[in-house]
């Protein structure tokens, strides 16, 4: 598995994004609602990122990909997904 370039501290995440993008911006509404701390990343302003996203999504540029602590990757996850994968 591919090693994301920013691993985020422990109850945060990192969410790779576009600018254009509308499942990020609910996604980043409902974290900002939760309480949930996050790390931006936009994949079309930092080309090393859209590599990675690429790798963990199978050569595609899908966003919103987010990395939790533990390093794990996943790809356009629900609010309740998010929770789950921080409580764990």
């Amino acid at each position: 598995m591919a090693t994301a370039p920013t691993t985020p501290d422990a109850g945060s995440i990192v969410m790779y994004s576009t600018s254009w993008c509308g499942y990020c911006r609910r996604l980043k509404t409902q974290l900002d609602s939760a309480g949930i701390g996050y790390t931006e990343v936009n994949i079309e302003e930092h080309p090393e990122s859209a590599a990675y996203v690429e790798q963990v999504n199978g050569g595609n540029q899908t966003v919103p990909t987010v990395v939790f602590p533990d390093g794990t990757a996943a790809t356009n996850p629900s609010l309740a997904q998010v929770k789950e994968r921080l409580a764990a």
